[in-house]
């Protein structure tokens, strides 16, 4: 079993930064898949940033590459996703995940432990 715990979220302006961060209890984060999803007032969950631990290995939907960055630190157990450059439109409820072992994956059914959430807003 895992436990997760988002913080970081905030008010920022247009162009600002924010660090979230997410903290896993329970078993090491590093046997597992750790992904960050956002979910606007109104639209779906979608998938942001993915990191595979047991490889190193990273991956980002198009409109966050170059501008996010997912990271983790293993003594800490803990993963981060960096945001620039923000924009209006990356305001949202944003969540960590993580899945069991195996590749990483966009889809958020696929993942099997939730954090609570964290808001994230950025004004124009």
């Amino acid at each position: 079993q895992v436990q997760l715990v988002e913080s970081g979220g905030g008010l920022v302006q247009a162009g600002g930064s924010l660090r979230l961060s997410c903290a896993g209890s329970g078993r090491t984060f590093s046997v597992y898949v750790v992904g960050w999803f956002h979910q606007a007032p109104g639209k779906e969950r979608e998938f942001v940033a993915s990191v595979n631990w047991n490889d190193g290995s990273t991956y980002y939907t198009n409109s966050m590459k170059g501008r996010f960055t997912i990271s983790g630190d293993n003594a800490k157990n803990t993963v981060y996703l960096q945001m620039n450059s923000l924009k209006p439109e990356d305001t949202a409820v944003y969540y960590c995940a993580a899945r069991r072992p195996g590749l990483i994956t966009t889809r958020a059914s696929e993942y099997d432990y939730w954090g609570q959430g964290t808001q994230v807003t950025v004004s124009s």
